[in-house]
């Protein structure tokens, strides 16, 4: 029980009027950012250039978005009530209220079905990026070994490969708009092969056969390196990738395959833990 007041009635019919309209403002700030021309736009995402990735992207901008409406509202209602409701004269007492069911139940199942919707999104999106087509364009056999890459490639019956060394950044050179499959492998510790511009990474485990599946949109330079500790020299483990037209692609395998010192029989994987489980108890192996 307590003393009603008409002021503390309309103010409290304003709040609940301001507080959906704050989240529509907030929702259609949001909503109107959603081009990814700009770093701010894509929410600190760097351009994504591969069919992939855009799957990737627009999740990372939808949580973004929905994290900002509900933040905001809830904000809203944390610093708005106590002003709405405040006391406004010395001998005013306060509505007393126990509780509410509605608001009760809201908040229990509300954040229940965030999260559902956000792992759905999630395993959706997840979906799509491990896809695999039986048949990529190119396959690219890449190579984690301390503390530098191998790339190894098909061409004309033979495996062309490219190594890099603790001075030589090794070039990664694939064709644009074709779908690339890299088959992870690593003969000593776990790497993990990422490229930022693909928004995707992945472990390279010792034994185990890993690989996923881009299919590149524009020409261009782009960064990678391996995103997992590996050791003293893990900071070493940088490479280039260069996406190229399919002419200018085949015109380098070419050129590969003219040096013996680029071509063997197989890929050049490091040893045979790249296929086989380590065993602790095997004493070759340290």
């Amino acid at each position: 029980m307590g003393w009603w007041h008409p002021e503390r009635t309309r103010g409290a019919q304003r709040l609940r009027r301001a507080t959906p309209l704050a989240g529509f403002v907030v929702l259609a700030l949001a909503l109107s950012g959603c081009s990814t021309d700009t770093q701010w736009e894509r929410f600190g995402m760097p351009e994504i250039t591969t069919k992939q990735g855009e799957h990737i992207l627009h999740l990372w901008q939808g949580s973004w978005i929905a994290a900002l409406v509900v933040g905001v509202i809830t904000w809203a209602l944390i610093i708005g009530v106590p002003l709405w409701f405040r006391r406004r004269s010395d001998d005013e007492v306060p509505v007393q209220t126990r509780y509410n069911l509605p608001i009760e139940i809201f908040y229990t199942i509300f954040p229940v079905i965030m999260v559902i919707a956000f792992f759905a999104q999630t395993v959706r999106v997840q979906n799509i990026a491990l896809e695999h087509d039986p048949e990529p364009d190119v396959v690219v056999t890449v190579v984690g070994q301390k503390w530098q890459w191998t790339f190894n490639q098909p061409y004309e019956g033979e495996n062309v490969f490219v190594s890099g060394t603790g001075e030589d950044i090794p070039d990664l050179v694939i064709p644009v708009d074709k779908t690339i499959e890299f088959q992870l492998r690593s003969p000593d510790v776990i790497h993990n092969f990422g490229i930022p511009a693909f928004a995707m990474r992945m472990d390279v485990v010792p034994g185990n056969k890993n690989s996923y599946q881009v299919t590149p949109t524009e020409v261009g330079d782009y960064a990678g390196k391996c995103y997992e500790l590996c050791g003293a020299y893990h900071s070493r483990m940088l490479f280039n990738v260069k996406v190229v037209s399919e002419a200018d692609y085949q015109a380098y395998l070419a050129d590969l395959a003219e040096d013996p010192g680029h071509v063997s029989d197989e890929p050049v994987v490091g040893g045979k833990y790249a296929d086989e489980p380590i065993n602790d108890d095997e004493g070759e192996h340290e």
